[in-house]
């Protein structure tokens, strides 16, 4: 059951990009703890995919013997995370040296947005302004337009989730061949700004304007956008290579006096309002039945709902059912030891008494 199986992971319960991470590791078979702060004397489980999977307990950490418990699970962990302001383990007396001064071969995960140093540590902040500092929000949106937040994906996840679950895993393939644990500094600033590595290739070899909305791949050309169709939905281009760009003019049926010129940076906007018009003259149906599954690079918008509902996703099985609520599935899949979802959302606290039975500690 997963490639994980067998690696026991503490949780420290937080909001956004740390319990998605504990929800990766749990779907790859990953025993993982989320430990709260406090027990829900309602028991609710709320129906939030990123709880799932993982057994909830709850420690008074203000106490000595929360603090004694937790350090119990350290002896017994192979990782445990955090996402709080620097320092604030530490205060807690459960930081990184006291853990690892107890299991060796712990490895321990922080992620922040500024990172555990630097002048801004100890500043608030969220995706919004970690993106910021990194390049990677300026560079999304159109031309003379105000940057575009995309959701909390680059910085949270991206940045922050994404870069958090490589180091953890690297961390744990190091632990065999040292016998050391370590601890893992994944701030969302430095993340995001790895995410934008090909876009300071691309400027240092003359392709890439740091202006936005001028670009390639940033809304400037009329073969790489959205565009409104007759029903009011929205589809999706990405005819860059040069033939993939022929096929959308056969298909779209565009004059080649007018869309034969495709890399005229000069003609980008006039091609791209008339382009607008020609796909107003069909649905997005319409233009599935046209485009979809040809090498145009075409896809339909489709909002999260209906994601769950297109015929590919459900092929793959890219979504499913867990305790009445659809989200996505595992990923990615792995040929011998798939991926699951073990169990639905649990309550905060919900398994404080069998989880420390588990693991030998005496309540």
């Amino acid at each position: 059951m997963g490639p994980l199986k067998g690696i026991k992971v503490i949780e420290m319960a937080g909001i956004g990009p740390g319990p998605f991470a504990g929800m990766l590791l749990a779907d790859m078979g990953a025993e993982v703890i989320s430990v709260e702060r406090r027990t829900d004397p309602n028991k609710r489980r709320l129906p939030d995919c990123s709880r799932r999977g993982k057994r909830s307990i709850a420690l008074n950490l203000k106490s000595e013997e929360g603090i004694a418990t937790l350090l119990q699970m350290v002896d017994k962990a192979d990782v445990l995370f955090e996402g709080f302001r620097p320092g604030v383990m530490e205060r807690l007396g459960i930081g990184p040296d006291v853990c690892l001064a107890r299991n060796t071969k712990l490895v321990y995960g922080r992620m922040t947005g500024w990172g555990q140093t630097g002048p801004l540590a100890q500043a608030a902040g969220h995706d919004i302004n970690y993106i910021s500092l990194s390049g990677a929000l300026y560079a999304m949106g159109r031309k003379d337009e105000n940057p575009v937040p995309p959701l909390n994906l680059v910085g949270d996840y991206g940045g922050g989730t994404m870069f958090l679950v490589m180091g953890i895993l690297a961390a744990l393939l190091e632990v065999k061949t040292s016998g050391k644990g370590q601890v893992i500094d994944a701030a969302m600033t430095e993340g995001s700004a790895n995410l934008m590595a090909m876009f300071n290739s691309l400027h240092a070899m003359g392709m890439w304007s740091p202006k936005r909305g001028v670009n390639l791949l940033d809304s400037a050309a009329h073969f790489y956008d959205t565009y409104e169709t007759k029903d009011g939905k929205y589809v999706s281009i990405g005819s860059i290579e040069p033939q993939f760009y022929a096929l959308l003019m056969e298909k779209a049926e565009l004059d080649k006096d007018t869309f034969g010129f495709q890399m005229n940076q000069k003609e980008w906007p006039s091609m791209k309002e008339k382009l607008a018009t020609i796909f107003k003259t069909k649905t997005r149906d319409e233009w599935c039945a046209i485009m979809e599954g040809t090498d145009v690079c075409f896809a339909p918008v489709l909002d999260f709902l209906e994601a769950q509902q297109h015929p590919h996703n459900v092929a793959r099985k890219a979504y499913i059912d867990v305790d009445g609520m659809m989200q996505p599935a595992p990923a990615p899949k792995f040929s011998r030891t798939a991926s699951e979802v073990q169990f639905g959302s649990r309550a905060a606290g919900e398994d404080t008494a069998e989880v420390l039975k588990d693991w030998g500690i005496a309540i």
